[in-house]
């Protein structure tokens, strides 16, 4: 996202345009996946004075703005990633730690199930699964 973009839109918010921001989102955006934790080990390399409050206030901001969302890979910290990007299932190996996507259509028949008996609507988009990857399964893991 540019520079210019991201201002309109914070100005669109009363809000204004600030090199934090800039710099969190754009380490969200260069990370891909990040937990604040990683962000803030990211935006350090180039503003030292960043504190990891501000990290979490920021991040906050920006997913209220619809510009990252986040998803919980673990027990510890959600994960967040760009909002723009297409929207993906979490695939996460309890041993490995490695993380995968699927298309969360995969998970339409059970959204749908979902709705008609329960009346709930699932974000599948916000889902991740945990189990076992087939390195760790097949004991190839490295």
């Amino acid at each position: 996202m540019s520079e210019s973009s991201l201002a309109e839109i914070l100005r669109s918010r009363g809000l204004r345009l600030t090199a934090q921001r800039q710099l969190i989102l754009q380490a969200v955006l260069d990370l891909g996946h990040a937990t604040p934790e990683q962000v803030h080990t990211a935006v350090r390399e180039v503003a030292a004075g960043v504190n990891i409050t501000t990290i979490y206030r920021t991040l906050e901001l920006l997913e209220r703005l619809g510009l990252v969302t986040h998803t919980h890979l673990s027990h510890g910290s959600p994960t967040y990633h760009a909002a723009g990007e297409d929207q993906h299932v979490h695939l996460v190996c309890r041993d490995c730690g490695a993380i995968d996507e699927i298309d969360p259509e995969l998970l339409r028949p059970l959204a749908d199930q979902v709705a008609s008996q329960r009346g709930f609507r699932v974000d599948i988009g916000h889902v991740s699964l945990f189990g076992v990857c087939v390195r760790c399964e097949n004991g190839d893991r490295k």
